[in-house]
């Protein structure tokens, strides 16, 4: 899916990235450190990611609908503020992705990991 992917949207302006959640937890403890439980829906993969800002996905259902899940509301993603969310991914890994953001987009404004 993710090759099929990469042909389908090849012709566009803009990355499209996609993953497949489903094979997570048979590698994220050995490359993190820490175990994940296989996801039960897509929704709970998107629970689950580093930043509450890219909890968030986009599906089109049977009869043509769009359906937007986004748990934690789209005022972050149209501000530009990355927002840390400790359910799984440890502060190292979401600190790298905010590091390469911030090279690409430096008008973000990225949250500190919660000490607490």
């Amino acid at each position: 899916m993710i090759r099929a992917a990469a042909d389908v949207f090849a012709d566009l302006p803009a990355e499209v990235e996609v993953r497949n959640e489903a094979r997570v937890h048979l590698w994220y403890e050995e490359k993190f450190g820490v175990p994940c439980a296989p996801y039960t829906s897509t929704e709970a993969a998107i629970d689950s990611f580093a930043a509450t800002t890219c909890c968030l996905g986009v599906r089109l259902e049977p009869g043509g609908r769009w359906r937007v899940y986004a748990p934690h509301g789209l005022s972050d993603v149209f501000g530009l503020v990355v927002r840390p969310n400790p359910v799984l991914a440890p502060r190292a890994v979401y600190e790298a992705k905010t590091a390469r953001w911030r090279r690409q987009w430096p008008e973000l404004t990225v949250l500190e990991w919660p000490t607490a």
